[in-house]
């Protein structure tokens, strides 16, 4: 009605910007929530008892594995070395003795000399060894605690604040953390999908819908909207449903040597699965009504049409529209205020950049 009303007042019919649509390749993305957390972390405890003397390290400061961070009192560690050193002389002097005695038997055997006491001085000699080697058991024991009186970091990283000052009485094993060493670099963050979507993927790939990457890479947005430079390795695909959220919990690991990323920081992560055949439809071209379904007006034989459409997803501004597009048709992406289902148009080429802003096709001058 509105098309033969328009024709017989003589008005011209409406121009709208459009373009050719083709299927493609498309790179099939999911935006999903993360949450990053310390690739490592340790809390420091004494493996001795004792009082702590000092603090060797700066809080807040980055350490090297095997720094030193606390001392403890070791007058008695260093006592237990000295008394352990005393037995194992002692058990060494006792081996000597043994092993004349046992020599001497051996050569006497026969002629002043039983089996019985050669046998006997021979036990006398393994009991010596056996000492020697508890002697010395007891002294890397007693050297061991007496190094663990110097209380190190076990990874490269960053220290906190010291929970345990000079004076405090610490306990071997204690609960109570004397600090904490994190690491930074790298840091890991771990991306939440819901079980439904996962299921879907699984059928896409059954389908021949999607096609995998041969490997999994995420990207990162920080929460003041900033693109995170590097680019995540997948360490630990997700095997179990939270019974909470629904989701699944998967782990990627990022370059951190700027410390930018922080542990507990909420981020938005991208993960690229792989590429699916598809028509790209630029989001400004398409409108939801009241019931969520997408549609976008495509001219055939110079008249309009409306088409809804199946969506999986977005890729820079544009629907990935997998059902409702042809090949080749060609889209409203300008001037869709007013159409109606028939209407006759004029069609000009226009482009949409990157943006979404819809730029006017230069047509070459005439000779």
């Amino acid at each position: 009605m509105l098309a033969s009303s328009v024709a017989a007042q003589g008005m011209p019919p409406k121009t709208v910007g459009v373009m050719q649509i083709e299927e493609q390749d498309v790179p099939r993305i999911f935006t999903l929530p993360g949450r990053a957390v310390a690739a490592n972390a340790a809390e420091i405890r004494p493996r001795v008892s004792g009082i702590v003397t000092e603090l060797l390290y700066e809080p807040g400061q980055e350490i090297a594995r095997g720094t030193p961070m606390f001392r403890i009192d070791d007058t008695t560690y260093q006592a237990s070395v000295a008394a352990a050193e005393a037995d194992l002389a002692s058990a060494r002097a006792q081996l000597t003795e043994a092993e004349s005695s046992l020599r001497r038997n051996q050569a006497l055997l026969g002629s002043g000399t039983t089996q019985a006491q050669v046998e006997s001085a021979q036990a006398t000699r393994d009991q010596a060894q056996a000492q020697v080697s508890a002697a010395e058991a007891a002294l890397v024991q007693a050297q061991a605690e007496l190094d663990w009186t110097t209380v190190t970091s076990p990874l490269d990283g960053i220290a906190s604040v010291a929970e345990a000052s000079i004076g405090d009485l610490v306990t071997a094993n204690q609960s109570d953390a004397m600090a904490t060493i994190t690491q930074l670099d790298p840091i890991e963050v771990d991306m939440y999908e819901p079980s439904s979507r996962f299921l879907s993927v699984l059928d896409d790939i059954n389908d021949g819908r999607l096609r995998l990457n041969d490997e999994l890479r995420a990207t990162l947005t920080l929460e003041n909207g900033r693109t995170y430079q590097a680019v995540g390795e997948l360490i630990a695909p997700g095997v179990t449903v939270s019974t909470s959220t629904g989701s699944i919990d998967t782990r990627f690991r990022f370059d951190n040597p700027d410390k930018l990323i922080l542990p507990g920081m909420f981020l938005r992560g991208q993960v690229e699965l792989g590429v699916t055949r598809a028509i790209l439809v630029p989001q400004t071209a398409a409108s939801r009504d009241k019931i969520g379904q997408l549609s976008a007006w495509v001219v055939e034989d110079g008249k309009t049409s409306k088409r809804d459409l199946t969506a999986d997803g977005s890729y820079r501004n544009q629907w990935i529209v997998t059902e409702g597009l042809a090949n080749g048709e060609t889209l409203v992406v300008d001037g869709m205020s007013g159409l109606s289902e028939g209407a006759e148009v004029q069609t000009a080429p226009v482009t949409v950049d990157e943006a979404g802003v819809v730029r006017d096709v230069a047509q070459p001058e005439a000779e």
